[in-house]
């Protein structure tokens, strides 16, 4: 009965989803568009987490689509994705995988949206980024944190 207050209801409310940041670069235009050659595409993907106030938190899932030909960029494409959750009462061994896996998978799919939807605008075929498995990808960063942590010196 004494651990009553600690053990209030888990909350995990999306407040809102936006587009934070959006930019294309297209820097060899309008020769570059002339090429027949298939371009090479470049995807990187990014994920941070940020508190705002007491319980609410910013999540963006950032991508960087870089599109060449030999080596000239046919465009760049830069896009934040963010999610504002209210997030309280969740066991802190919890909050990782929830920052990490829940919150990525909930914004990812509108950065997928907009990606394909500025590139299309830009005049090229859309550039569908493909399914995320945040979990493989959020155990993965796991993993390397750890490898990455000096040894720990054990007593002899």
């Amino acid at each position: 009965m004494a651990d009553q207050e600690n053990s209030a209801n888990p909350v995990f409310q999306i407040q809102r989803v936006y587009l934070k940041d959006l930019s294309l670069e297209q820097p060899n235009s309008p020769g570059i568009l002339l090429e027949q050659e298939q371009p090479n595409v470049d995807i990187q993907l990014s994920v941070e987490a940020t508190p705002v106030a007491d319980g609410i938190f910013e999540v963006a899932v950032t991508a960087t689509v870089h599109t060449k030909i030999k080596d000239k960029t046919v465009f760049l494409v830069e896009a934040k994705q963010a999610g504002i959750f209210e997030i309280r009462n969740i066991p802190e061994d919890q909050m990782g995988p929830v920052m990490g896996i829940a919150c990525p998978q909930i914004v990812y799919p509108y950065l997928r949206g907009n990606v394909a939807d500025l590139v299309n605008r830009a005049g090229f075929p859309p550039v569908h980024l493909a399914e995320l498995n945040f979990q493989a990808m959020y155990e993965e960063q796991q993993a390397q944190a750890a490898n990455a942590a000096p040894a720990s010196t054990l007593p002899q």
